[in-house]
């Protein structure tokens, strides 16, 4: 089978899925092209797969030039696939456009919630009418997505497969970790997996820490973006008890060295973070937003989303509660071997492809 993958711009979950699926479709022989910004192959390396990349300039936002030159690119590749899976909704609805009058099958896996509000809201609720309308079949990653995708009418193909890295093979010393980020004797460490971006709820973090200043806690947070300025300055002005650690390569070994893992996103798909937790028997303290809870599946304490003081209580009941934090230990590793893999992912890819084709 000739494969189109498509997406756009992505510094994490979706490229790394992208990935996953490109390299298990050519390990079972089928021909692969993933077309996405040059940047992302640079990140990902898709070739590295076997599988032949394609520059295609698909932003965050609408670009009316690059947009027209990325239906050209499409409809060029579209004549020589026998099915296209875009990821993403702006990539999904260029997809679906170039596809138009043409008979190749479109699946369209979103990722993400679009933004709601204001002109942004407006494109993107147009950008689902196009998805809805047109593509031949469409996935979400949580319950909630595929729920708003039925509204517009479009034909489901329920749930995608989204499956995290396998965990490591070699054991992990908590104790060398944890002197490595100098947690003190008798603290506890709380381990946060997150791109510093709103939809992770960092601010609301650190409204939840400022509530627990009692406990013997250190909060590192592993991961960059936007917002890691303003978060500082937080952190700093209200002297906080948190780290942020920067981009790391060494998630697993942190997930395992912690004492608990925090989670206060605003929104999630099948958080690949949570899924890494999980593999590292860790308590988790979350959010219960999107699809957290269906990945989690109750091996994790869930709090309602937006709300810092239901965040905290959380936080304090893992802290302070020992016999309490080693049941969720367990009830996590119990979870993490109903997770699926990414020989999961490929086959499900698979059925859904043989259905629309």
């Amino acid at each position: 089978m000739r494969v189109l993958l498509v997406l756009g711009t992505s510094a994490g979950g979706v490229g790394r899925h992208v990935h996953g699926l490109a390299s298990g479709l050519v390990a079972q022989g089928h021909s692969v092209v993933v077309a996405c910004p040059q940047e992302v192959e640079d990140r990902f390396g898709f070739t590295g797969t076997g599988a032949r990349h394609v520059a295609l300039a698909v932003t965050d936002r609408p670009h009316p030039l690059r947009d027209l030159r990325a239906l050209s690119t499409l409809g060029d590749l579209l004549r020589h696939a026998d099915v296209v899976h875009a990821h993403g909704l702006r990539a999904g609805a260029l997809a679906c456009l170039a596809a138009t009058g043409s008979r190749v099958p479109v699946v369209v896996t979103l990722h993400n919630a679009a933004p709601g509000g204001g002109l942004t809201g407006r494109v993107y609720a147009g950008l689902e009418r196009v998805v809805a309308r047109r593509a031949t079949l469409v996935l979400g990653v949580s319950a909630d997505l595929v729920e708003r995708m039925a509204e517009l009418g479009a034909r489901l193909g329920g749930l995608a497969v989204i499956p995290g890295p396998p965990p490591p093979q070699q054991a992990v010393d908590a104790t060398a970790v944890q002197a490595g980020l100098g947690v003190a004797p008798g603290q506890v460490l709380a381990v946060v997996v997150a791109r510093l971006a709103p939809q992770k709820g960092l601010h609301l973090l650190l409204d939840a820490v400022g509530k627990v200043r009692d406990l013997p806690l250190l909060v590192v947070v592993a991961g960059d973006g936007p917002q890691r300025e303003e978060l500082q300055q937080r952190v700093d002005g209200e002297d906080l008890p948190v780290r942020l650690l920067g981009h790391r390569d060494d998630v697993p070994a942190l997930c395992a060295a912690a004492d608990l893992v925090v989670s206060s996103a605003v929104w999630e798909g099948q958080p690949i973070n949570l899924q890494e937790a999980l593999h590292a028997g860790a308590a988790v303290v979350a959010t219960d937003v999107g699809g957290s809870a269906a990945v989690l599946g109750g091996a994790a304490v869930l709090v309602p989303g937006g709300d810092a003081q239901a965040l905290a209580d959380g936080i304090r009941l893992l802290v302070t509660d020992p016999g309490e934090r080693a049941r969720r230990q367990e009830l996590a590793r119990q979870r993490a071997r109903e997770l699926p893999t990414e020989a999961d992912a490929v086959a499900a890819a698979l059925r859904v492809y043989a259905d629309v084709t």
